[in-house]
C-alpha cells in the first residue's frame, strides 16, 4: 500500500517533489548562488522572496505553438496533415491514447523538468499538475509572509489562487472533472480522492479564480509592488487575466458536452451561462474604462501572433490578456508553422482544408452560402471576408518578398504544382500565413528576429464567448448583463475591427440563426489557435458528419494575368474517427489503476 500511494502522489499531483526543488525556480530571482542555503522561512518572508517563488508557476505555461514543433495543436477539422509524426494525425484515426507519447504534443506527460526554459519539454498534463502543487505550497506557506504590505499580500495570494484553477482549468478542458487537491499533499499519507464531475471541479476552479480577481491589480505598474519593473509588468496576471479565465471556466462547465458529463442534460446550463456572462461584462467593462486591453487595430493585426523585429519585442499587441513566457527563440527564428518546405528548414506541412475554408464569408459580411452573399464558387477567393487574406494563402499568393527565393516567391498549389508534389507537399490546396509573413524564410534575414505566439486568451476571444454566454443565458442577441453591452454588441466588435459590417438582422431573430454565427465567427477570428477542438467538443458537435469530413481542394491554373482557379472540384481525404468516448482523453493507465476511486473516462 505505501508503494501504491508513493506512486500516486509521484505520477497524479507530484507531492513526492521536496521544496528545495521547487524553491530552485527562485535562486535566480534573488540573485543567490546556486549552491546557497534556502529554507522555507526565507523563502516566504518577503514579497521579493515569495514572489521569486510564484514564478516557478508562469514557468509551467505551456506554449503551445513552441514545444509542439510549431504545427501540431490543431486537432479537429482545420488542417490536413501529410504525416503520421503528429497528434494530429492519430487524432484523425482515433488514436487518442498517442497524447501521451507522441513528440511535440503539448498535451503530452513529460518528464518533469521544473526549472527548463525551454518550450520542448512541457506538457498540459505534467506542467499543471506541477503547478497546481507550487500553488498549494504557497497557500501553506502564506502565513509566513509578515515583511510585505496588504497590496503586497493581495498580489501574492491572488496570483497562487489563480494559478490553481487556471491549471486545473487546462486539465478539466481534455481530461474531465478531477479531486480538487487543496491542501499539500504528503508522500506518506493515506488518501483516496475520488474524481468530481466536471461541474464540481470547475465551481472550486471558480471560486479560486473569482477570489484572485478580488486580489490582484488591474494594471501592475499603478501598483507599488508593481513599479520595481516598471514598463515589464505585461506578462503578469492581472484582474482582468482572472475574470476572463473565471467566465471561460463557468462557460465551459456550462456547455452541452460539461452539463450532460454532470447532469444528463446535453444543453447549455442557463444559470452557470448568466454567472459566465457577468464575469465577461466585468471584464469587458473594466477594459473599456482602464483601455488595459483593446482589440488591436486592424492595420497591426498580424502582430497579435507574430513578430520579426530586432528588438526581439514578443507579439501579442495591445489585445493578448495571457499568452505564455518566452522560452527562448531556438525554433521559433528558425522555421515557419504550416509553411512550405522550400523557404525553410523545419517547415511543417499541415494546410488548412477546403472545408474549413468554408467558414469565412465574404466582404459584405454574408456567409458564402447565402444567396446575397455573391460569392462565386468558380472565383472563389475574391471579395471575401478581409481576414480570409490575413489568414489564408492560396495559389499565385506572394509568399517570399525576397528575389532571392527564385520560383518559390509564388504559391504553386494547383495540381501538379511546386508546392504540391514530392516529399513534404502540401496536401490541401491552402496554406496559412497567420503565424508568418513574406519576410520569414531561408533567403531573408529578418527570420532571426522572428517569434510567434498562439494566444491564451485575448480580447476578442472574451468578446465572443460574452456574446455566447449572454445568448445561451438570456435567450436573445439583444440580451446583456445589465450594465453592460448586448450581446450582438459584442459580437459585431469582434467583425467591426476585421472590416466587416454589423452582422445582418436575418442572424439576430433567433437563438439557433445567432449561435450558428458565432460558431462561425469563432472558426475565423481564432483559427488556428487550439479553440476549434474544444470547441466542437463542448458544444457536442465533434461526431456529426459535417465536422469529421476533411476535403481538399483540387484545381488547374487559369491563364495569365490573373491565373484564376479553373476545373476547380473538392476531394474527401480523410474522415475523422470519433464516436462518444473521443469526447474526454484517456488518462493514463497507471493513473486510474492506483486506486477505484480514480476512474478512467468512459470507454476507454
Amino acid at each position: 500500500m505505501k508503494n501504491i500511494k508513493n506512486k500516486i502522489k509521484k505520477s497524479l499531483v507530484l507531492a513526492t517533489l521536496s521544496l528545495g526543488l521547487l524553491l530552485g525556480g527562485c535562486k535566480e530571482y534573488l540573485d543567490k548562488a546556486p549552491e546557497a542555503s534556502i529554507n522555507s522561512s526565507d523563502a516566504f518572508k518577503d514579497f521579493i522572496s515569495f514572489q521569486g517563488f510564484n514564478e516557478e508557476m508562469y514557468n509551467q505555461i505551456v506554449s503551445i505553438g513552441m514545444c509542439t514543433y510549431q504545427a501540431d495543436f490543431n486537432f479537429a477539422d482545420e488542417l490536413g496533415c501529410n504525416s503520421g509524426y503528429f497528434f494530429n494525425t492519430a487524432a484523425d484515426a482515433g488514436n487518442s491514447w498517442a497524447w501521451t507519447g507522441t513528440y511535440g504534443c503539448f498535451l503530452r506527460n513529460y518528464p518533469l523538468n521544473s526549472g527548463s526554459t525551454s518550450s520542448m519539454n512541457k506538457g498540459i498534463w505534467t506542467n499543471s499538475w506541477y503547478g497546481i502543487r507550487v500553488a498549494n505550497i504557497g497557500l501553506a506557506n502564506f502565513d509566513k509572509l509578515v515583511n510585505a504590505t496588504q497590496e503586497e499580500k493581495d498580489i501574492i495570494k491572488g496570483e497562487l489562487l489563480f494559478f490553481r484553477g487556471y491549471y486545473y482549468f487546462e486539465l478539466m478542458k481534455y481530461w474531465g472533472g478531477f479531486p480538487y487537491i487543496e491542501t499539500v499533499l504528503s508522500p506518506t499519507e493515506e488518501w483516496k480522492l475520488p474524481r468530481l464531475n466536471y461541474r464540481e471541479t470547475a465551481l472550486k476552479a471558480a471560486a479560486d479564480l473569482e477570489a484572485a480577481a478580488k486580489l490582484l491589480p488591474v494594471k501592475w505598474d499603478d501598483t507599488e509592488a508593481g513599479k520595481r519593473t516598471l514598463g515589464n509588468n505585461r506578462m503578469r496576471i492581472n484582474k482582468i487575466t482572472a475574470l476572463s479565465f473565471l467566465g471561460k471556466d463557468l462557460l465551459y462547465a456550462a456547455s452541452p458536452l460539461m452539463n450532460r458529463e454532470s447532469t444528463g442534460k446535453a444543453s447549455f446550463d442557463i444559470d452557470l451561462c448568466k454567472k459566465a456572462a457577468d464575469a465577461f461584462a466585468q471584464t469587458i467593462n473594466l477594459c473599456d474604462q482602464t483601455s488595459v486591453y483593446t482589440l488591436q487595430p486592424w492595420a497591426k493585426y498580424t502582430e497579435l501572433f507574430w513578430l520579426s523585429d530586432p528588438v526581439r519585442r514578443l507579439p501579442g499587441g495591445s489585445e493578448v490578456i495571457m499568452t505564455a513566457p518566452n522560452y527562448g527563440s531556438n525554433y521559433e527564428a528558425g522555421s515557419m508553422i504550416y509553411s512550405v518546405m522550400q523557404l525553410v528548414t523545419n517547415s511543417q506541412q499541415f494546410g488548412p482544408t477546403a472545408n474549413y475554408v468554408k467558414n469565412w464569408g465574404m466582404a459584405n459580411g454574408l456567409p458564402i452560402e447565402d444567396p446575397a452573399s455573391g460569392y462565386n464558387p468558380n472565383d472563389p477567393w475574391s471579395g471575401r471576408d478581409p481576414r480570409f487574406y490575413k489568414t489564408i494563402v492560396v495559389d499565385n499568393d506572394l509568399i517570399a518578398s525576397i528575389a532571392g527565393a527564385g520560383i518559390d516567391r509564388y504559391a504553386q498549389l494547383y495540381v501538379g504544382g511546386r508546392h504540391r508534389i514530392g516529399a513534404g507537399a502540401n496536401i490541401t490546396g491552402y496554406l496559412t500565413n497567420k503565424y508568418w509573413g513574406v519576410t520569414i524564410n531561408n533567403f531573408d534575414g529578418t527570420k532571426y528576429y522572428y517569434y510567434f505566439r498562439s494566444p491564451i486568451m485575448r480580447l476578442a476571444d472574451v468578446y465572443l464567448m460574452y456574446a455566447e454566454a449572454v445568448l445561451q443565458g438570456y435567450g436573445t442577441a439583444q440580451s446583456s448583463v445589465t450594465g453592460c453591452i448586448t450581446a450582438e454588441a459584442a459580437f459585431n466588435r469582434v467583425r467591426n475591427r476585421a472590416q466587416l459590417p454589423n452582422i445582418d438582422t436575418k442572424f439576430t431573430g433567433t437563438k439557433d440563426a445567432f449561435m450558428g454565427e458565432i460558431i462561425r465567427e469563432r472558426a475565423v477570428e481564432l483559427s488556428f489557435e487550439a479553440q476549434r477542438w474544444c470547441d466542437l467538443k463542448r458544444w457536442l458537435l465533434s461526431t456529426q458528419t459535417k465536422y469529421r469530413e476533411k476535403y481538399e481542394l483540387l484545381y488547374d491554373r487559369g491563364p495569365a494575368p490573373g491565373y484564376k482557379p479553373i476545373n476547380i472540384r473538392e476531394r474527401l481525404f480523410t474522415t475523422i474517427v470519433f464516436d462518444d468516448r473521443h469526447y474526454w482523453l484517456p488518462i493514463p493507465v497507471d493513473q486510474v489503476s492506483l486506486y477505484p476511486e480514480f476512474k478512467q473516462n468512459p470507454g476507454w
